[in-house]
């Protein structure tokens, strides 16, 4: 049976109130190995760590998503740095810059996201990184604080991937890799070399080929490691293996 490490899900979202915890008994039983769910912000961080509390490979990141930061405390750091110290928290995380919406508040979004990269360096801990509309203000802070990181949802070229190598970054991979207008991603991920790569959902969003536009789970991880080992010209366990292994080794997971 092969069962996959899936590194980025957001399983405190409404989208899986009705069936959350039967859900994940279900996946972690028959089809993951372990499986990561992120904080947007101070109170889902909270909720990711009840839900990693409940189930022993599944594992939280806490963090303020750039999205998130407008309506976030000031002093949110203080309560951050308490829950990233849970026993069940192994990253600082889902941070960031998104400039994709008009109006957003992009000086509190890079003020949160060069504050929160220190504090995971002060506790020994990853970031794990999301980027939308953003690349060159995105690369200009990783470039100046080179911080121990996955840049999530990779969606970008060969030379931004190159870019975020040379930082000593790991890079993720979602269903996006599975679309047909997702070339760019997938010469990417050519590029790459497999023991920087890693999967992941963005559950509940994200959902790969055959099951574009549903609602997204850790399951359907499959169909992107299928994707990455045609990619890579792998046999599907060997690609599962590495990508495993790599966040094993990233996250400190046990």
């Amino acid at each position: 049976m092969i069962k996959i490490t899936d590194t980025h899900s957001h399983y405190d979202d409404k989208a899986f109130d009705s069936d959350r915890y039967e859900l994940l008994g279900t996946l972690l039983s028959e089809k993951c190995e372990k499986i990561i769910t992120l904080g947007c912000d101070l109170g889902s961080s909270r909720r990711s760590l009840e839900i990693a509390g409940k189930f022993e490979n599944v594992f939280a990141a806490v963090g303020v998503h750039p999205e998130n930061c407008t309506d976030e405390r000031d002093d949110y750091l203080r309560e951050l740095r308490t829950l990233a110290m849970h026993k069940k928290a192994v990253a600082i995380g889902e941070i960031g810059l998104d400039y994709h919406w008009e109006g957003s508040d992009r000086e509190r979004q890079i003020r949160f996201f060069r504050e929160q990269p220190v504090l995971a360096k002060e506790l020994g801990m990853p970031v794990c990184v999301h980027s939308r509309d953003c690349t060159k203000e995105m690369l200009d802070i990783l470039r100046e604080f080179r911080p121990n990181g996955v840049m999530h949802c990779f969606s970008g070229s060969t030379e931004v991937a190159k870019e975020i190598l040379s930082y000593g970054m790991m890079i993720s991979f979602t269903g996006l890799i599975t679309f047909k207008n997702a070339k760019k991603a997938a010469e990417a991920c050519a590029y790459i070399p497999i023991d920087r790569i890693m999967l992941e959902t963005d559950s509940p969003y994200m959902a790969p080929v055959p099951h574009r536009g549903e609602r997204n789970d850790s399951g359907l991880i499959i169909h992107t490691a299928e994707k990455l080992a045609e990619i890579k010209g792998l046999s599907l366990e060997e690609t599962v293996r590495i990508c495993n292994e790599n966040a094993e080794r990233f996250f400190g997971l046990k």
